[in-house]
């Protein structure tokens, strides 16, 4: 009699933990999507221009002066937001932090910011997300899963090394596969220091730019694509010396 409770205990928790988990995924997903929504809604976009970036430059410099702990905590805290809601303006971010911080000390906050806010969107497309994937295409992802997760830290510091693939959309992606979270975050906070740093450093002449464009020159983006491609010789290595045996 006894066995025969516990049996039939034992769905309706397996039930009840289900509700709840997907009650919590709904939930999470409602507060991002209500965030994003706010932030075109308020048109904050504007605050993370060039423009509005160039009209301000004194009084941050001045804040950050007599404010140096409050800046450096507002600015980490910012690119945390925007990075882990995936909303535009990271580059602008990047510029005002070596306008007001200087190149190396930018580099260092832009990664622990940058770092933190595609760790929270890798971890919320995860949870949210990779079961209904991998309950609908799971057959079709299985190769790629196995393939990706034998040689993740390489491909994901290809990713991040190449300007080419959005930010966002190596931290969405990332979060369906089955890499390890050390190892993501590994290959992110390693990945993004080029291009902070290039980015950072032309924050310091902040006057003299015009378009982001300028920043990104074909020298520039061909010099990133070479890096990453770097990333993949012990990947293409191991590959054919495996075919040669």
């Amino acid at each position: 009699m006894i066995r025969h409770q516990a049996a039939m205990t034992t769905p309706a928790l397996n039930q009840s933990e289900s509700a709840n988990s997907n009650l919590a995924k709904i939930s999470i997903a409602i507060v991002v999507v209500l965030a994003v929504g706010a932030f075109f809604y308020l048109d904050l976009g504007k605050f993370l221009s060039l423009t509005a970036l160039k009209e301000n430059r004194d009084s941050l410099l001045a804040f950050t002066d007599a404010n140096f702990a409050a800046a450096v905590a507002i600015f980490i805290g910012t690119y945390i937001l925007v990075t882990g809601l995936s909303l535009p303006g990271a580059v602008i971010l990047t510029l005002a932090g070596g306008f007001v911080f200087g190149a190396g000390w930018a580099t260092l906050f832009i990664n622990l910011g940058a770092t933190t806010g595609a760790t929270l969107a890798f971890l919320t497309a995860r949870y949210v997300l990779r079961d209904a994937v991998e309950q609908k295409f799971g057959a079709r992802l299985g190769p790629f899963q196995e393939g990706f997760a034998k040689n993740a830290f390489n491909y994901l510091l290809t990713l991040r090394l190449i300007p080419l693939f959005p930010f966002f959309m190596v931290n969405l992606v990332s979060g369906l596969t089955r890499v390890s979270v050390g190892i993501y975050v590994a290959a992110t906070a390693i990945g993004i220091i080029p291009g902070s740093f290039v980015y950072a450093y032309a924050g310091r002449q902040l006057g003299t730019i015009n378009s982001l464009k300028e920043i990104a020159s074909p020298n520039v983006i061909g010099a990133f694509v070479l890096l990453g491609l770097l990333a993949l010789v012990p990947v293409l290595y191991k590959r054919f010396s495996l075919k040669s045996v």
